[in-house]
């Protein structure tokens, strides 16, 4: 049956759902059976490894890819099969296992889940799946607007622009100097996150190893249990209770809160820089700004990123706050939970795609970006009041607040004051010759740097 998403409940299967392809193959619910059957089949194919356990021979290149080719193959038909299982066991692992046997040779039967927990299976399916979503689609996106904002700040790294700082017009800066901000802070979370290491626990019911001690005592079972799970590709967590504690993913996801938080600054200032008419957007044939103002192309990119930031983060705080606590042993409300760090990550990916399309559709506009410089000269007040201090002049800074402070200043006005100043000809030469536009300090020279 075709999935109509007109129906779905979650705008991340309905309205959204073409945008978030590559991240529903990790995180649908046919990407979890799938991603619990790998598990479980790696783990018998690494049993009959295992020296110490005679009564398990070690399996034929044949029967490892007949095996493999259970969860390779999945198919839509198979997920079905697995949830139908599931409304007679009302347990989605025990269903795993089940269908498993059912494709299977019977001589594997009962080594299929051995002396494991569902935990065991569960932890590092969910693992799996956020660091190939990470790995395969997240951070290739957030890869792709960071060169974006690299490149937009080599472009416009001698671009003057007006600051605001609280509001207020404030020394000037380059355009590409404040898009290098975003891409240096958005760099530095890249690189932590896909440098992180997620854990994995596989010590049976409570951790201990203790089915399996009494069915082989001689078996290095936390040898065993370090070397398969490094396999997969995660680091062992030899020491929890029945869950691993999701410490290390709690990390993760608030790594991407980091992001988020980031990237949501950038929307915002990207959203004002828009609104001053410092940056114009390119027109889209056939797009509608208002349903009642036809001149309208609004922001919508950046608005909509921002709504989509803001709840990813939500999430993925609740999941890194939640997710390590259990009472005692291990309680079942991590389960339900954890489903939803899909959720977080596709809020997060939409964002960043709304961002890139923002990213892509935007100009500068030189008239008004010298308009605004080039109707507030008191922005000069800071270097001139500096250059007195240099020289030791009486309540230079004073000087400087009361001819600028709260008021409207031009080119003229600032001239005459200059003139009047008693300092060595050389500075004051160069303090007449200053302009708004020219007063940007290092910010070209800091983009080398990037």
């Amino acid at each position: 049956m075709v999935y109509n998403s007109l129906k779905a409940i979650s705008p991340l299967d309905g309205r959204y759902q073409n945008s978030l392809k590559e991240i529903s193959v990790f995180f649908s619910e046919s990407a979890l059976i799938r991603y619990r059957i790998k598990v479980e089949i790696e783990y018998l194919i690494t049993l009959g490894k295992e020296n110490s356990i005679a009564e398990l021979s070690p399996l034929s290149n044949a029967e490892k890819k007949e095996l493999r080719s259970i969860y390779q193959d999945f198919s839509d038909s198979d997920a079905k099969e697995v949830k139908r299982i599931e409304k007679k066991t009302n347990h989605d692992v025990k269903a795993v296992e089940y269908f498993i046997s059912q494709k299977i040779s019977k001589k594997f039967h009962s080594w299929i889940h051995f002396c494991l927990t569902s935990e065991d299976i569960n932890n590092l399916s969910y693992s799996m799946m956020w660091r190939d979503a990470l790995e395969n689609a997240y951070l290739k996106s957030l890869k792709a607007i960071l060169t974006k904002l690299k490149k937009l700040s080599i472009k416009f790294r001698e671009t003057a622009l007006l600051s605001l700082t609280h509001g207020q017009p404030a020394t000037p800066t380059t355009f590409g100097k404040e898009l290098a901000v975003f891409y240096k802070r958005g760099m530095s979370q890249y690189l932590q996150i896909k440098g992180h290491k997620l854990n994995g626990k596989f010590g049976g019911a409570t951790g201990t190893w203790s089915a399996h001690k009494i069915v082989y005592p001689k078996t290095n079972w936390k040898k065993f249990a370090t070397s398969f799970i490094k396999s997969i590709g995660l680091e062992p967590n030899l020491i929890t209770t029945q869950i691993e504690p999701h410490d290390s993913l709690a990390e993760s996801f608030h790594q991407i809160v980091r992001v988020n938080s980031i990237l949501l600054d950038l929307c915002k200032d990207m959203w004002l820089y828009i609104s001053r008419g410092v940056l114009v957007q390119k027109r889209v044939k056939d797009e509608v700004g208002s349903s009642t103002m036809p001149h309208k192309i609004n922001p919508i990119q950046f608005e909509n990123a921002e709504g989509n930031l803001g709840i990813s983060n939500a999430l993925l705080i609740h999941l890194s706050t939640k997710l390590p606590i259990s009472r005692l042993q291990r309680d079942l409300s991590d389960s339900t939970t954890i489903r939803n760090q899909g959720v977080a990550l596709g809020y997060s990916y939409l964002a960043i795609k709304n961002i890139e399309k923002g990213l892509n559709r935007i100009n500068l506009s030189t008239n008004q970006l010298f308009y605004e410089l080039d109707t507030h000269w008191e922005v000069l007040g800071e270097a001139i009041q500096t250059v007195l201090r240099k020289y030791n002049v009486s309540e230079a800074y004073e000087k400087l607040k009361k001819l600028t402070q709260g008021q409207a200043i031009n080119k003229k006005l600032l001239v005459a004051f200059i003139s009047t100043l008693k300092i060595p000809k050389q500075e004051k030469q160069a303090l007449l010759k200053l302009t708004p536009e020219s007063y940007v300090g290092l910010s070209s020279d800091l983009i080398n740097d990037l």
